[in-house]
């Protein structure tokens, strides 16, 4: 059965990767980036049982896939950056082989400026991308297959549709929560796991606990970037990698977005920020 690790782009889906890959796949919970392959992602090529040559095949294939590879009685742990939201009626997962979910949300005024710095993207075109409902990550092999096609549609749709999701258990939090109750976040995830793997008595390793927590500070993190690289940082149009943890909690939109950009976040999104209590006004 599979758990996912899923988010909208940008929101922090790495850092939890990191944490948990650390808590549940090393001795001591040390951090090391090869960890990271014990919570790979899905859709894609090495998930995928044959080509599939157009986006719609991919689609109508996620969950054959899922049932071809993670067999109900392992655990695994994916990362996904699929909206729930149907994609021509075709699902992405079910209860059949879905245990449970971890979903990490984000101020998409934070977000945008991440995007920008990751994809190289202006912050016109983020700002497109992020209301659009065909949105998607859908880069093709050399070969035509679209075996990664990752839907994903416009910001706040993408959330709701894990939020109000009730096939199976959803845990839901906030990216900026970490930044001042990063233990007390830690902890609701690993009581989480461990509750949908039937642990009634849950004992926490704690050593381990908070030695993964150290190791996956951001700074850590950052740090050990430069130091030996990061496969998963974009190179841009230029040939160029991006920084991938690169502002962290620093990334701060009120001092980094021009006036009217946060004026059209607002205006778009003001429905869903309220809702999640991040700061709004006209």
């Amino acid at each position: 059965m599979i758990i996912w690790i899923a988010s909208y782009p940008k929101s922090g889906n790495t850092y939890l990767r990191s944490f948990i890959s650390s808590y549940y796949f090393s001795k001591k919970g040390k951090f090391d980036f090869k960890l990271l392959m014990n919570i790979p992602q899905f859709p894609s090529i090495r998930f995928s049982q044959k080509d599939f040559l157009s986006f719609d095949d991919a689609a109508y294939n996620w969950i054959s896939n899922q049932r071809f590879f993670f067999k109900k009685k392992d655990l695994f742990f994916l990362k996904t950056h699929n909206s729930l939201k149907e994609f021509n009626n075709y699902e992405f997962t079910t209860a059949e082989e879905t245990l449970g979910a971890i979903y990490i949300v984000r101020d998409p005024r934070n977000i945008i400026t991440s995007m920008c710095n990751h994809y190289s993207f202006s912050l016109d075109y983020a700002f497109k991308r992020m209301i659009d409902e065909n949105a998607s990550l859908s880069e093709k092999a050399s070969n035509g297959d679209c075996s990664n096609y990752t839907f994903i549609g416009t910001w706040a749709e993408h959330y709701k549709s894990w939020k109000n999701n009730e096939k199976f258990k959803v845990l839901f939090i906030k990216y900026e929560d970490l930044k001042d109750n990063k233990e007390l976040i830690f902890m609701k995830i690993i009581n989480f796991i461990e509750e949908l793997k039937g642990i009634k008595k849950i004992k926490l390793d704690e050593n381990k606990f908070y030695n993964s927590l150290k190791s996956t500070n951001f700074v850590n993190l950052s740090n050990k970037e430069d130091n030996e690289g990061f496969e998963e940082s974009f190179i841009n149009s230029g040939g160029k990698k991006t920084k991938f943890f690169n502002k962290g909690f620093k990334n701060d939109w009120q001092k980094l977005l021009p006036r009217e950009t946060i004026k059209k976040l607002n205006l778009q999104f003001k429905k869903e920020l309220i809702e999640l209590g991040y700061k709004y006004y006209e």
